[in-house]
């Protein structure tokens, strides 16, 4: 029913931009702002006439770009007190560096939502007086965590180096160094007119685009790059090329030189790397993705799978919530039951992880894989309700180690529980929720015995 894994050739821009629409989400942003964006910037780049190593370093950089986005998520969620994907959508149109009455609306909108007008004044006056360093708190672990991440999955120091500098500003207001002018990288000025051209132009079209690059330059942008934008925003074809269904393809098509085959060892770092981008989010999910794909694995290897199969599980275990990044830390770290609409929200994840899992070419059976972790044997788990004659031996597996790690975690409703109250809970689910020939090698892996007995207790 469900391709094999893939065994052929893997273009590296092909992983890279499926994966960057996990990072719009986060940036609350429509799929696809940083292809996008990365179609603005090349059509900077020719008529800047970068070399060919310049135009793939930031071919690269543009899909990259929000890499370090989840890092200051929860940050930004304790700050404003409300939806932090909401606000980082918002703030997209917003010139903060200077204040304005369209940016108290935007504070009064994003702050304490619910709350009197009193509580959100005063929020607002704290937020205000705190403005520069929560800035450089946020930016800069937003900056340093993109570079890093860049370079984990085998990126060029100058690619890290653009995304580290991705929110300086022309007239040195921006971070996380207050750099000025050509003091900024090239290719990081490029991307930050970019990206603000494109998230302007999805929501207000295109003009609205040209015209936020033309306010800016000189303060956020370079002006040279602002002028280009100018030229660019006569070019028909590339705005209707923006918003055509072929985006994707197109913008792989651009790839500068060569198409970069993605070896396997590579793909392994970049499910490692965007693993750590999503346990970033919040810290109650700090190292999720990570203690699930060591489940995974050990469970795989306990029932004897060969190693290409166990591969597959441990790097679908790696993305299974890579759709996480769609949900609000208002949501991930609320101390209470969610509401329905919450709930909506929340099950609608492990759709996003499939949707974008699945546009990797061959990855049709691992983006199954890591989008069925919450389903369970009797038809009854989510998204689709599968029943355990549609669940394949790789998604059981995934589901006993999902549950395995969430309830050795400390979660805002209770504290983490040890293996041998964890193992008797899961004791209770198996042939309704869970295999029980897969909690039976995790077991052995962690030396519980089959025979304890079952609690009463829920999570």
């Amino acid at each position: 029913m469900y391709e094999a894994y893939p065994t052929g050739v893997i273009r590296l821009s092909d992983v890279v931009s499926a994966l960057s629409l996990a990072l719009d989400l986060t940036e609350g942003q429509p799929m696809g702002h940083a292809v996008r964006s990365c179609l603005i910037g090349m059509r900077i780049a020719e008529h800047l006439q970068l070399s060919g190593e310049e135009r793939s370093d930031l071919y690269y950089a543009l899909l990259l770009k929000d890499a370090g986005c989840s890092t200051n998520a929860s940050r930004m969620s304790h700050i404003l007190g409300s939806d932090d994907i909401q606000a980082k959508r918002e703030v997209k149109f917003e010139d903060w560096t200077k204040p304005s009455v369209s940016g108290l609306r935007y504070l009064m909108r994003n702050i304490l939502p619910g709350h009197s007008v009193p509580k959100k004044l005063l929020r607002a006056v704290i937020v205000g007086i705190n403005q520069s360093r929560n800035n450089a708190e946020m930016i800069g672990a937003r900056c340093e965590r993109g570079a890093t991440i860049a370079l984990k999955i085998g990126m060029s120091e100058l690619t890290s180096q653009a995304i580290h500098s991705l929110d300086e500003h022309w007239d040195g207001g921006g971070y996380p160094d207050h750099l000025r002018g050509e003091e900024i990288p090239l290719l990081s000025r490029i991307m930050n007119v970019s990206q603000t051209v494109e998230a302007f132009a999805s929501a207000r079209g295109p003009g609205a685009g040209v015209a936020a690059a033309q306010e800016r330059s000189g303060s956020w942008f370079d002006p040279e790059l602002a002028r280009i934008v100018e030229e660019l925003g006569c070019e028909e074809s590339l705005w209707q090329t923006m918003m055509s269904p072929g985006l994707r393809d197109h913008v792989l098509a651009m790839e500068p030189g060569a198409a970069i085959a993605a070896s396997k060892e590579r793909i392994d770092s970049i499910c490692n790397a965007f693993a750590e981008v999503i346990d970033a989010k919040s810290p109650y999910t700090y190292h999720h993705s990570i203690g699930v794909a060591k489940a995974a694995t050990e469970i795989a290897e306990g029932l004897g799978l060969d190693p290409v199969t166990v591969n597959l599980v441990r790097r679908a275990a790696l993305l299974h919530d890579i759709g996480k990044l769609s949900v609000s830390n208002t949501i991930l770290e609320k101390p209470g039951k969610l509401d329905e609409n919450e709930w909506r929200v929340m099950k609608a994840h492990p759709v996003y992880t499939r949707a974008i899992v699945r546009l990797i070419s061959g990855f049709q059976h691992l983006a199954f894989v890591a989008g069925a972790h919450h389903e369970r044997l009797d038809g009854r788990g989510y998204p689709d309700n599968l029943t355990s004659a549609e669940l394949p031996l790789t998604a059981r597996i995934l589901c006993v180690a999902d549950i395995y790690q969430a309830l050795t975690e400390d979660r805002p409703y209770r504290k983490s529980l040890s293996d041998e109250v964890v193992f008797k809970m899961m004791d209770e689910d198996v042939d309704t929720r869970i295999d029980g020939d897969c909690l039976q090698s995790l077991k052995q892996r962690h030396e519980i015995p089959s025979s304890a007995n079952a609690l009463s207790a829920k999570a």
